[in-house]
């Protein structure tokens, strides 16, 4: 759902970042993204389009008619947001959009400027939905977003392809974890303050995956089921906006293989510009589901029974409201799945207009923050509302043992888990610190050797001269360095020799009592003053008024005349190492 904001970004002025999305991901949101587009282009034909790009509505005699929540969220406090509103983005801006995203397949890599590696992982959510891991040279990092355990129609979460990080940033934690008790979860009491190893983290991950997440998303989605036929029976119609795809084709199949079961003959209509598209395009997209939904592939069965409810004519597609082919088929009670979900534009709004006043009637929606606000504009309001809650992040219970079997090195945490989750005084296998938003968080991330490869062309020039320390050698070179793939390597100069002899380079401190005889074998007279136990100067008397300060990281040579300087830069540079 995240990717319905990218047009905005990306037909900004100057935007050149590069943008990084599963295949799925991207054919989805851009298949949502012309829905709104078509949704608004509708709104306009009836409202019309307006004189300016600063709507009525947002004039501050009409701000203050609005819902003190509703005005907050649109001018912010002293209104000092309400400049920050953009008109939607239009048809040609989804089209730029899409063409700027790199998109990916699972667990394929791909390289972000020759530096870092980026792969995707399945996080078990949503169809094409992922958690990202980018490795550079000697660090890696893995971004954790929504994710769950076990899915009834997603491609499972992979946690085995983000363990070993650097540093794990954990985002979309299930908002029950903000409000649970530590001292009251034994599963979260254990997993934080526990001392003891466990001799077997990944089987207890791979449990947690193999755990009833999936029967009990099955059984909500049952429950709602149950409240649909009961108000079709008394006479209601039933309206489920659409918003995450792979859970409305869950409800599809959920809610008329009940109808089936319960005698219950009522049609359902999905009412969207892309609904052929959309229900078109799941069908084809096998190694991106589940493996119980892969196995229907190879029995010649449909992926999702949305295929089979339209051949029938059980579930009637229709790409608008005025349709005149669903006017002509319009039947009530009936059961519409249709867009927006946040009930501003589209047929839902239609709709709920329709049946507000209805109580036999249901509204189903996603539980949210913002979920009571959507229906303010339609109150009072006598219909029945069910708002569910399913899976769709982590929760503070489960995420604690996955952690331990991820090992990751560092974990970054919402400051709001702090008090569950404190980042000193716990027994942890890894190092926690927490961020905020709009915060700048410095994280120390370990100090790996960079590698280099040298290719045997570049070796073979080497010639190497021992240091005063016995295991390391040093060599001079000529090479290019290429950085692809978040490799490094050294590859032969493709420019010619220089003609000149090089200048050797130096290195090392010169020992005070061998700089005075060598200066003494040049006719310089000179006397040591000691600083400390690795600084000295050297003050020269004769042939001339000269001085050197030898530091510990430098060594500095001041004389009057350009003759005595380079006798004394001969005499330091012979007690020194060179090449």
């Amino acid at each position: 759902m995240a990717m319905l904001g990218l047009p905005f970004l990306t037909h900004m002025d100057g935007f050149c970042a590069k943008v990084y999305a599963t295949e799925v991901t991207v054919k989805l949101g851009e298949i949502l993204m012309k829905d709104i587009v078509s949704m608004h282009t509708e709104f306009k034909q009836i409202y019309g389009p307006g004189e300016s790009e600063f709507p009525d509505w947002m004039r501050w005699e009409n701000l203050e008619k609005l819902p003190s929540k509703l005005e907050e969220i649109a001018a912010g406090e002293l209104g000092v947001e309400l400049n920050a509103w953009m008109p939607l983005y239009s048809a040609a801006h989804v089209k730029d959009c899409v063409k700027m995203i790199h998109s990916l397949k699972y667990a394929e890599e791909t390289c972000y400027n020759g530096a870092i590696n980026i792969t995707a992982f399945s996080c078990g959510t949503e169809v094409g939905a992922c958690n990202w891991r980018l490795n550079g040279q000697g660090t890696n990092l893995v971004y954790l977003s929504a994710s769950v355990l076990a899915s009834t129609h997603a491609t499972e979460f992979n946690f085995q392809a983000l363990r070993k990080s650097d540093l794990l940033l954990c985002s979309d934690l299930s908002s029950s974890s903000l409000d649970s008790d530590p001292a009251q979860d034994p599963n979260v009491g254990s997993s934080v303050y526990s001392r003891k190893d466990n001799e077997n983290q990944e089987a207890s991950a791979q449990s947690l995956i193999s755990a009833d997440e999936s029967r009990e998303e099955m059984e909500k989605l049952s429950f709602i089921c149950s409240v649909v036929i009961e108000s079709v029976r008394t006479g209601g119609s039933v309206l489920i906006p659409i918003g995450r795809p792979g859970l409305i084709l869950l409800l599809l199949e959920q809610i008329s293989a009940c109808l089936e079961s319960s005698d219950v003959k009522v049609p359902m209509y999905f009412i969207s510009s892309v609904a052929e598209e959309l229900l078109a395009f799941t069908n084809i997209i096998p190694e991106w589901l589940c493996k119980e939904r892969q196995e229907k592939l190879f029995s010649c069965e449909p992926l999702f029974g949305h295929t089979d409810l339209i051949k029938a004519k059980k579930l009637l597609l229709f790409p608008a409201i005025h349709s005149l082919d669903l006017l002509k088929t319009w039947e009530e009670p009936c059961i519409v799945f249709a867009p927006h979900w946040s009930l501003r534009l589209g047929p839902a709004v239609h709709l709920l207009q329709r049946w507000r006043a209805d109580p036999n009637s249901l509204l189903i929606t996603e539980e949210g923050p913002d979920a009571d606000l959507s229906l303010l504009p339609f109150m009072p309001m006598a219909m029945k509302v069910l708002q569910c809650s399913f899976l769709s992040n982590l929760t503070l219970s489960k995420i604690q043992p996955l952690l331990k079997a991820m090992r990751p090195k560092r974990v970054l945490l919402p400051e709001e888990l702090r008090h569950l989750v404190p980042s000193t005084g716990a027994a942890l296998p890894y190092a926690v610190t927490h961020y905020a938003e709009n915060e700048t968080v410095t994280v120390p991330i370990p100090k790996n050797n960079a590698v280099v490869e040298i290719t045997a062309e570049v070796a073979s020039q080497l010639q190497w001269k021992k240091t005063n320390q016995a295991d390391i050698g040093i060599a001079r070179l000529i090479g290019d360095l290429s950085i692809q793939q978040g490799k490094h390597r050294l590859l032969p100069s493709r420019d010619d020799p220089p003609p000149q002899p090089k200048p050797r380079f130096f290195w090392g401190s010169p020992d005070p009592q061998i700089l005075l005889s060598k200066l003494k074998e040049a006719g310089v007279s000179s006397s040591i003053e000691t600083r400390s136990a690795k600084a000295f100067d050297a003050h020269i008397t004769e042939p001339g008024k000269a001085l050197v300060q030898v530091r510990e990281t430098s060594t500095v040579i001041c004389s009057a005349t350009e003759h005595l300087a380079s006798l004394v830069y001969s005499a330091v540079v012979s007690t020194l190492d060179g090449v």
